[in-house]
């Protein structure tokens, strides 16, 4: 990934990579819902291998998520594009097998046209796509960050500027003022100044440790003392409201930041990125028929657990396991155990109650079915 020049070589590209970093964390699945619009079932579908496992011969699912996110900040507006589509002729079904993010050009009413990269070449190359195939995602902070007279762009016009001060303080100029003892007024008298100057210049230039002599009646006057504006508080300032506006803090930037900080960063930050770009996929790779009969979609998911510390795991499995939400075997896998081979382990029921009369009747009838089929079952072959 390579950011636009205006971006590059500022805070914007830390900011910029951390935002893009912590979307690319968030799981996308092509999923299968149910008659109540709930999550039922992962699809094993080529656009949810793209999405997680191999995007294309250069990007994993994540590397893509994250080439997408870090792409539609800095350019405002990008396309997430199909590659490679194996279409079957007699169902009409499509498969995406491959997905590249491609830069936008140019508007058309009902195209657009894109530059994209051909692996198959090796070169970036410019065609023409219908609206309809392509995911076009818009930077939701597209006012603050790529607006010509946004904050983003007002305090990237900022630090160019001081980039400018700083390489002509550390230029090596000596910024002197020979005063010399007449006036400089004819053209002798202008000749001899600059005569002068040019013979200082050379004893500096030619000496060991830049050292140089002038006569006792003329004076030098040294220029560069540290230049006093409000530059460095414009960007002070313009840094400030850019943290703002977009959500972040210098505790999420340096990693310290504790579980409010995160979940609101989280809420108001990554989630409306994420969500901009599961939309329109949801609306560009899926057909009518899909949504609607097959009853598919896409989802992103984010794991609740992250900000968690240690502390508060045993808590939250007690929690999650006692309220029916999580079985046993599903709160380890979360904490990275292996799952338990105990039937129980598997049971989503509150196992600090014991169980009722009708339960344990309703075991033992099971076991003593399951009794007399294997019985039948011996009988049979033996008759």
């Amino acid at each position: 990934m390579r950011l636009n020049r205006g971006n590059d070589r500022t805070i914007l590209t830390a900011i910029l990579s951390r935002i893009a970093m912590d979307a690319a964390s968030i799981t996308i699945n092509h999923v299968r819902l149910d008659e109540n619009g709930r999550y039922s079932e992962t699809v094993d579908s080529g656009l949810n291998s793209c999405l997680n496992i191999s995007a294309n011969k250069d990007q994993t699912g994540r590397a893509l998520r994250y080439d997408m996110f870090l792409s539609v900040l800095d350019e405002g507006v990008i396309a997430l594009v199909p590659v490679d589509v194996d279409a079957d002729v007699q169902t009409g079904e499509e498969s995406i097998e491959s997905m590249r993010v491609g830069k936008v050009k140019e508007w058309y009413p009902d195209d657009v046209r894109l530059e994209l990269y051909n692996d198959r070449t090796g070169q970036r190359e410019e065609l023409t796509l219908p609206k309809s195939r392509v995911a076009l995602i818009e930077n939701p902070f597209y006012a603050v960050m790529n607006e010509p007279n946004g904050t983003i762009q007002r305090l990237v016009r900022k630090l160019n500027l001081m980039d400018v001060i700083d390489e002509q303080v550390g230029s090596g100029k000596l910024d002197l003022i020979i005063q010399l003892p007449y006036v400089v007024k004819s053209e002798t008298r202008k000749q001899q100044a600059l005569e002068r100057r040019k013979e200082v210049e050379d004893q500096l230039a030619g000496s060991k440790y830049g050292v140089a002599y002038t006569d006792s009646t003329e004076h030098i006057t040294q220029l560069n003392r540290s230049l006093e504006n409000n530059l460095l508080k414009s960007v002070e300032y313009l840094t400030n409201m850019a943290h703002s506006q977009l959500g972040i803090t210098p505790e999420i930037m340096n990693g310290t930041a504790d579980d409010k900080v995160m979940t609101n960063y989280e809420n108001r930050t990554i989630e409306p990125l994420v969500a901009a770009a599961v939309d329109e996929m949801r609306r560009k790779f899926l057909t009518k028929e899909q949504r609607e009969e097959d009853r598919e979609s896409i989802l992103f998911f984010r794991d609740p657990f992250k900000l968690a510390p240690v502390s508060m795991v045993a808590e939250m499995a007690d929690k999650f396991t006692r309220n029916e939400i999580m079985t046993s075997n599903e709160f380890r896998q979360v904490i990275g155990m292996k799952p338990s081979k105990d039937p129980k382990a598997d049971e989503l029921r509150n196992s600090n109650i014991s169980a009722s009369k009708e339960e344990i009747t309703a075991q033992n009838q099971t076991i003593t079915n399951g009794r007399e089929a294997v019985e039948r079952s011996i009988a049979n072959q033996n008759g």
